[in-house]
């Protein structure tokens, strides 16, 4: 195996694509009129998941699909409303899928990418749940089953490099922010943070242990692979920035590629990113390195790099200019505020160590901003956080939100999660909103 590097990757390539034939009713209305619609019968279900679906109003006939999936303890409308992905569907007329995950290792609603179910092509249990997401896309809304695309964070991150595996022949491309490698949990018990031997800090296997495992899951396959953008960010430790490289030794091998990028450049400050490219130039897998950045991607502006890798950055006609359904990409929070309360939830414990969990949830108004201010009794520590930003010392932190989960909408939430060193404890908790 090749040392880590740690130089990585940037932005996207955008590929060429035909302009399609628009969709042209009589009567089109506004896009704000778009929402996002839970879908309660949708197929074969294993996985006992959740389905919600964005369908702009204005979009190509057979239009680009994206599954988008959640971290750990997340749910689809909440990806929905903390990423980028709506507003970038309003103006390249792409279809989203937001499933939501049940299952309960680790730090619960997490896709399951550790059960041997998982790790086979129909073998049951999430991926199957959301392939026939992606067939009811298809059959009810005309999405373009050559233009079928996966990206997620964290577990949903995991859960991209899972499908891309199994489904080679569905997934033209994916784009994993903080994933590990397909097949890299070894069963449930590999899961949770602190006794997991994944993401514990130390796995390591070679380039062709990678790629026989994806080659594995689907025995026999000789088609054409999808392509990977992979995003990670230097400063993470819950799931650990080394698991990077192993990601890249994954798909370069299942390409037939040398780990050594074909070109290195820097696309924005900070986000260092390596590619690699095939005898012809294509580019199969590129990876960004994130200066700094902890368990907090996607941030501003990498659904637009993803979406752009894809190739559909293609606008319908008349080219959108209007804000996203129900709230403005979080960049742009809408400019009310109000009083904000946080409770705490025990995920997991072991032995000198658990996982807890904050619900920021908003008042009667909505909020742009939140800060927590978490005391713990005597010799807890605090070493990770993440879906939050962290300062301060024991026994007192303050966790403010990230540039993507700051606005809450009056009587919605939203989570970030920890994890503490020294017996269980709960936390006082207090919050303030600007």
């Amino acid at each position: 195996m090749k040392p880590h590097q740690k130089a990585l990757v940037g932005v996207a390539a955008v590929l060429a694509v035909t302009v399609p034939t628009l969709v042209a009713p009589s009567l089109t209305p506004p896009a704000s009129a778009a929402t996002l619609t839970e879908v309660t019968s949708f197929g074969a279900n294993p996985g006992g998941m959740r389905m919600h679906i964005y369908v702009p109003d204005v979009r190509p006939a057979n239009a680009a699909i994206v599954v988008a999936m959640h971290g750990c303890g997340g749910s689809g409308p909440g990806f929905y409303a903390s990423s980028e992905f709506a507003a970038l569907s309003n103006q390249y007329g792409f279809i989203v899928i937001y499933p939501t995950a049940t299952q309960q290792a680790g730090f619960g609603n997490c896709f399951d990418t550790w059960s041997d179910a998982s790790k086979r092509r129909g073998g049951g249990s999430d991926p199957v749940s959301i392939m026939s997401m992606v067939s009811y896309a298809e059959q009810q809304y005309g999405g373009d089953p050559n233009r079928v695309f996966a990206t997620g964070s964290s577990s949903g991150g995991m859960m991209t490099n899972q499908m891309l595996a199994l489904y080679p022949d569905v997934f033209k491309a994916g784009a994993a922010f903080m994933g590990v490698p397909f097949n890299c949990f070894a069963n449930a018990a590999d899961y949770p943070p602190g006794t997991s031997q994944c993401t514990g800090g130390s796995m390591d296997r070679t380039p062709q242990q990678w790629g026989d495992a994806v080659r594995q899951a689907f025995p026999g396959y000789t088609g054409a692979r999808p392509r990977v953008q992979l995003w990670h960010g230097t400063s993470d430790t819950l799931v650990p920035y080394q698991l990077l490289q192993e990601e890249i030794e994954q798909w370069t091998n299942v390409f037939g590629l040398s780990q050594t990028p074909t070109s290195t450049d820097t696309p924005q400050a900070g986000w260092n990113r390596r590619r690699y490219a095939n005898a012809s130039g294509t580019i199969l897998t590129e990876a960004y390195s994130i200066q700094g950045a902890g368990h907090s991607l996607p941030s501003t502006g990498m659904a637009a790099a993803a979406i752009a890798f894809f190739g559909i950055t293609t606008s319908p006609s008349p080219s959108p200019s209007s804000p996203s359904p129900s709230s403005p990409p979080p960049s742009s929070p809408p400019p009310t505020t109000g009083a904000c309360t946080a409770s705490y939830s025990q995920i997991n414990m072991w032995p000198g160590g658990f996982q807890g969990e904050v619900t920021v949830r908003a008042g009667t108004s909505a909020i742009t901003g939140w800060t927590v201010r978490m005391t713990f009794p005597s010799g807890v520590t605090v070493s990770q956080v993440w879906n939050g930003t962290v300062s301060g010392s024991p026994p007192t932190y303050t966790v403010k939100n990230t540039t993507w989960n700051g606005a809450v909408a009056a009587n919605g939430s939203t989570t970030y999660g920890f994890l503490g060193n020294g017996s269980a404890a709960v936390p006082t908790l207090s919050c303030t909103s600007p």
